[in-house]
């Protein structure tokens, strides 16, 4: 059973950057790809990258597009998540999962990991 640990979260100004972390246990070969997304309070889970086991090709949804980027170390079996130019609007939980499709639609992921809360306020 694969298990994914988030970490990297934490308290942040407007405008400042953060790098999230998903560490993978266990073998994703039964997979096509690892996607970051994130929930606000209130809000539907929301999907921002994911970026291919198989040939390392990425997907941004527009709303992290060109201030995002999303990694991968499969020496580790952690996949980043880069964030700048961070907004208040940003504040959510992030998760990560794995999926067996492109793509950051939230049905087709999991398992997933547990979060890690991002705070952006000054």
């Amino acid at each position: 059973q694969v298990q994914l640990v988030e970490s990297g979260g934490g308290l942040v100004q407007p405008g400042g950057s953060l790098r999230l972390s998903c560490a993978a246990s266990g073998s994703t070969l039964d997979y096509y790809s690892i996607g970051w997304f994130r929930q606000a309070p209130g809000k539907e889970r929301e999907g921002l990258a994911c970026i291919s086991i198989v040939d390392g090709s990425t997907y941004y949804a527009d709303s992290v597009k060109g201030r995002s980027t999303i990694s991968r170390d499969n020496a580790t079996n952690t996949v980043y998540l880069q964030m700048n130019s961070l907004k208040p609007e940003d504040t959510a939980v992030y998760y990560c999962a794995l999926g067996m499709f492109g793509g950051v639609y939230p049905p087709d992921f999991g398992p997933w990991g547990l979060g890690t809360q991002v705070t952006v306020s000054s």
